[in-house]
């Protein structure tokens, strides 16, 4: 039997079928999401959950005149396959393939390019007021998940747009959080009463004859409307958003694409604000998914039939070693406490969470509020570590200065994914932490080059009496050629504040490399010797404050110096190093080598890291250009 799908290239061909065909639909189109994550992997549970009430959006609404605006981004994978991108799903996240999220270059349908959480109702409510004030007539729709509606900027704009009154409609797509449980029949019947046209017909009516009573009619009127927000109250849990200014409707059941349709057509066209709740279920349509939502959330390739994850044998990460370490310094100190934003999984913290619960906080997808709040567990003795991703401490950059940095304040920054992702592409590469927190004044910015020193940094991290940062990347310690034989010294050199770790000696070239680039420098070091180029290999240990001393004597007893790090060049460690070594160069010459000025794509770690021009190879090149006729400064 032909799918339905195939017959459907853009939402226009949808629009076309019967309603009852709708079902079909999404079921072809869970069927695809399976088949396809199941083999690269990806945002699973999500986007099966949301399949439903993308169909019955784009079934109502006139895609793409009218604007979806989603919010995080990962559950819009239908959405990909119903505006032309069916053919290309099986290249989800894969280097040159389709984003996994919403991608404004891939589609007229993608209003914006989005990852985080948080976003949607303000963006949308600027495309809203845009249309009004250049007399357009389109609709603006913001969907948004339950987890990302106490982020502080979805909030703000639930606030904003209540207060403008234009044109928009939110979706809350509610699949855990259960914010507000339905009720039953009465809440069904009731929805269908103040969602139908007729009613809301004769409620403008009532309102403007009641205002025309004399001297009693506003009366009236308020009276009125308390007896109809104390009906909501006991019917429809959505009080808090009226207060807020939009007309709430909800919860409906977002599987059902009859009361979907029906819903959406007649709300569509009610003027002003207003907010749908729809409960959905993560992982909708594959049982295993569906048991156990979390597990399936993000996923590597696994048997589509049993649900069964393809183990591949693979090495300690620094997550996993992390997560370890804090068991075991939280279990030696009672006043550690760990800190995620809604990872806790992706931040290594589960079994911390299980085994330490006390000293264990998940504040939500809330990142200015868990630096706040982590700043308020410092400055009342306790050791807070705040375990967040490089690209989302950006979202709490000024409670890091304001709340952290300037009152000097013990807080432990703990950024996993510092560096080129890979997968889940350009909002998720950690490439600028280096840029804006070593400007700071006060912060203490450590990268470790491998799981060990990662253990004794964390260690360390718990012991200074400062703001300090912690920077590792996604998985374990990166060889490019494990079969080159790398060693380095036995008996590691004990930290100590500010100061760098010399690997190898040599006399030609200086390679500083800065956490996940000093293995790749150490094979580089390797090849570099069998062209007969003598190479030091330093471990910078310290990005801030860096070793100047060491550095300053590098400058003067080598020909060259070479900087390597996995982060932004603009901003970074290498140009701060050679603003310091200004006076002191000697005819050094010297490059930087780290994340162009531009943002990268999707794809492996390793695709990525060979366009950055980090590999040993690149590095090599570099070398030999610098020593043979490199400018004075080059980067």
């Amino acid at each position: 039997m032909s799918r339905l799908i195939d017959q459907i290239n853009f939402p226009e061909d949808l629009r076309a079928l019967d309603p009852k065909q709708l079902p079909q639909v999404s079921q072809e189109i869970r069927q695809l999401i399976i088949d396809n994550v199941s083999q690269t992997g990806g945002h699973f549970s999500g986007p099966l959950g949301a399949v439903d009430l993308i169909v019955a959006l784009h079934y109502v609404f006139n895609t793409p005149k009218d604007k979806l605006v989603w919010d995080v981004g990962y559950q819009a994978y239908a959405h990909k396959i119903l505006t032309g991108r069916r053919e290309r799903f099986g290249t989800l996240r894969q280097w040159k393939g389709i984003s996994g999220f919403p991608h404004r270059d891939e589609s007229p349908y993608d209003l914006f390019t989005i990852g985080h959480g948080g976003t949607s109702i303000s963006t949308a409510l600027g495309l809203a007021k845009a249309r009004d004030h250049q007399g357009e007539s389109y609709k603006v729709v913001a969907v948004i998940g339950d987890g990302s509606l106490p982020e502080g900027m979805a909030l703000e704009g639930l606030n904003h747009g209540g207060h403008l009154k234009s044109d928009l409609l939110v979706i809350l797509n509610d699949n855990n959080m259960a914010i507000a449980p339905a009720v039953g029949a009465l809440t069904n019947c009731f929805n269908r009463i103040i969602t139908d046209p007729l009613y809301n017909r004769v409620r403008r009516e009532v309102e403007r004859t009641m205002c025309r009573v004399p001297r009693f009619g506003f009366r009236l009127l308020r009276a009125a409307k308390r007896l109809e927000e104390g009906l909501k109250n006991l019917l429809v849990p959505g009080i808090i958003f009226e207060e807020l200014g939009f007309r709430y409707f909800g919860p409906v059941d977002g599987h059902n694409l009859d009361q979907m349709i029906s819903t959406l057509k007649h709300i569509k066209d009610l003027p002003g604000p207003k907010l749908l709740h729809v409960n959905t279920v993560k992982g909708k349509g594959y049982a295993p998914a569906e048991t156990n939502q979390w597990k399936y959330h993000g996923v590597t390739p696994f048997d589509a039939a049993t649900g069964e994850f393809i183990k591949k044998p693979a090495p300690e990460t620094f997550m996993q070693r992390f997560g370890k370490t804090m068991i075991r310094l939280a279990q030696e100190d009672k006043r550690i406490v760990a800190i995620t934003a809604a990872m806790p999984d992706g931040t290594g913290l589960v079994e911390y969470a299980k085994t330490l619960p006390e000293q264990f906080y998940d504040v939500g997808m809330c990142e200015q509020h868990a630096v706040g709040f982590a700043a308020g567990l410092s400055r009342g003795g306790m050791k807070p570590v705040a375990a967040i991703y490089s690209t989302f401490l950006q979202r709490g950059y000024d409670q890091v200065i304001h709340d952290v940095c300037i009152q000097n304040l013990p807080v432990v920054f703990a950024m996993d994914r510092a560096g080129l992702v890979g997968d889940d592409g350009i909002t998720h590469h950690g490439v600028f932490d280096i840029a804006y927190l070593s400007v700071l004044p006060r912060i203490t910015l450590m990268a470790p080059k491998d799981l060990d020193e990662l253990e004794e940094m964390l260690g360390f991290a718990l012991r200074h009496p400062g703001p300090i940062g912690l920077r590792y990347p996604r998985g374990g310690v990166l060889r490019f050629h494990p079969e080159l034989p790398i060693s380095v010294p036995r008996e590691p050199v004990p930290l100590e504040m500010g100061k760098a770790e010399v690997l190898t000696r040599g006399s030609d070239l200086a390679i500083a490399a800065v956490g996940s680039m000093v293995y790749p420098a150490l094979e580089a070091a390797l090849l570099l010797k069998e062209k007969g180029i003598s190479v030091t290999v330093v471990n910078v240990r310290f990005v801030k404050p860096f070793d100047r001393e060491l550095f300053a004597a590098l400058a003067h007893e080598h020909r060259a110096l070479l900087t390597v790090e996995e982060g932004s060049l603009q901003g970074g460690f290498g140009m701060t190093l050679t603003e310091q070594l200004e006076g002191a160069r000697n005819g050094l010459r010297i490059k930087a080598i780290g994340i162009p000025d531009k943002f990268f794509e999707h794809g492996k770690r390793e695709i990525l890291l060979e366009q950055a021009g980090l590999t040993p190879e690149a590095m090599v090149a570099a070398a030999q250009e610098l020593l043979e006729k490199g400018s004075i400064y080059a980067r």
